[in-house]
């Protein structure tokens, strides 16, 4: 029986989202799979690092004083050399070997490639997006400069760091009064629809940046599709993705905030379980084009695993925009997948597969040159 980590929590401003998917449906999936020794491993809010048994009930999360039970444990240790191990510390000191992880980290330190680069120098397989993709994927602007460069549309935007903010707000206003109003401004490595806003004059847009600025230190500001059919598209797989269901969320507010994704859904349904049409009532012709611009986006990117793709479409022109990546989509979107006929179950079961599959192929690269530049080398002494 393999050990199995699945690491989740952090310092994000998506921390509690992060548990969410950690236990529905990971934990519980892994657990019904009989195939694993799952450990839990929780990074609280300050950083530090914890394994317990208890952890793998959602429950211990939802008491009010959790974070005060957490004392009562000791915080883990990790090794990496050449491996990932995990330390309980103590006179009697115990340790185990980890032979896959699992995140379920969303937002920043987790989601943006950070843990997948730890998880790379351990040499240890790991579900999801490898580091660059994760990376890229993460910063939605850079995300919108490498679609544009594959001929994939993207809404028109700016984007702009609080150091240009503060030294030349002028020019980047002017920049963005070239955009059509009204506008969403969003922190360009959050997501969750944390810190986004939806603007309709300069002053809801000066609002708005300072709000993103608490969050981020750069921002995004683009343009609204008004007559918009908003769909997203699940992805997994590696050199042959596989799809899932073309979904359309159903809300009644301009756009979908931080509660519409999380707080409506129903009890142990996870994310989006309840506010979506799947698959999307949209024509064939606008279906299939969204498959095609999700395929490419996956692939343009580099994705592995799994990711999913958000789409705005002008009911008006019929034009298709990618707008965001999200290499972790919440509680891996297993109600999308439920619907294509893959089980939360198989889902997980799929992601370790391809996990174990990729870290046999990356296997056999080499990374090392040998050379005797060493040896010529007649650089100063001392």
């Amino acid at each position: 029986m393999k050990n199995i980590a699945v690491i989740f929590g952090g310092q994000s401003a998506e921390h509690e989202v992060s548990i969410i998917t950690a236990h529905i449906p990971i934990i519980q999936s892994l657990e019904a799979l009989g195939q694993f020794k799952v450990f839990p491993v929780y990074i609280s809010k300050k950083g530090e690092w914890y394994c317990e048994e208890k952890f793998k009930e959602m429950s211990f999360f939802q008491e009010p004083d959790f974070e005060q039970q957490l004392l009562k444990f000791k915080k883990v240790n990790l090794s990496l050399n050449n491996h990932f191990k995990i330390i309980w510390p103590g006179i009697t000191q115990k340790s185990e070997n980890i032979d896959i992880v699992f995140p379920a980290m969303h937002g920043t330190n987790g989601e943006d490639g950070s843990l997948m680069g730890l998880l790379r120098f351990a040499n240890v397989p790991f579900v999801g997006c490898d580091m660059a993709s994760s990376a890229i994927a993460m910063d939605k602007a850079v995300t919108k400069q490498v679609l544009s460069a594959q001929n994939i549309s993207v809404v028109p935007y700016v984007w702009f760091v609080k150091s240009q903010w503060e030294k030349n707000r002028e020019k980047i206003l002017d920049d963005i009064k070239k955009l059509n109003w009204p506008m969403f401004v969003k922190p360009v490595h959050l997501g969750s629809s944390i810190g986004i806003s939806k603007v309709k004059n300069e002053q809801e847009l000066l609002n708005a940046v300072e709000v993103a600025l608490h969050y981020d230190n750069k921002v995004l500001v683009e343009e609204s599709i008004e007559d918009l059919i908003e769909v997203t598209l699940p992805i997994i797989g590696n050199e042959n993705p596989e799809l899932g269901s073309v979904e359309r969320p159903l809300n009644k507010t301009e756009f979908f905030d931080f509660k519409d994704k999380y707080l409506s859904a129903g009890k142990g349904q996870g994310v989006n379980a309840q506010y979506s049409q799947i698959p999307a009532e949209i024509s064939q012709e606008l279906s299939e084009k969204v498959k095609e611009l999700g395929l490419q986006s996956y692939k343009g990117i580099g994705c592995s695993g799994i990711a999913r793709i958000d789409f705005l479409i002008n009911s008006k022109t019929g034009m298709v925009y990618v707008n965001e990546i999200n290499t972790l989509p919440g509680s891996l979107y297993h109600h999308n997948w439920r619907k294509s006929g893959v089980s939360s179950v198989d889902l997980v079961k799929k992601l370790v597969v391809f996990a174990e599959q990729r870290f046999e192929e990356q296997k056999t690269l080499s990374f090392n040159f040998n050379s005797d530049i060493l040896k010529k080398f007649k650089g100063a002494k001392g």
